[in-house]
């Protein structure tokens, strides 16, 4: 079986999560802010929970605000593990 044909996509499965950037004052990291819904155990409410992500954005593209579609990879720095794939909306 040869790699080398292979997509890192193709080979084997990446989280994706779609969010905001927060923050992007770190030189080629951003910070995106993903919100999810879920349902309280108890009180059977919907919230809204939120998770900050550091990601890796080579070229410096995104700024606060833009909706953006982040990549799970190898870690890049200590906690770093995202990457930017595309900017969904400016």
């Amino acid at each position: 079986m040869e790699k080398s044909n292979l997509n890192a996509s193709e080979h084997r499965y990446r989280k994706e999560r779609v969010g905001t950037v927060v923050s992007n004052k770190m030189q080629k990291t951003v910070v995106v802010q993903v919100m999810r819904l879920t349902q309280h155990p108890q009180y059977k409410k919907v919230i809204k929970l939120f998770k900050k992500y550091k990601a890796h954005d080579q070229n410096g593209v995104s700024k606060p605000g833009d909706k953006v579609l982040i990549r799970e990879c190898k870690p890049i720095s200590k906690t770093k593990r995202w990457r930017i794939v595309e900017v969904i909306k400016s």
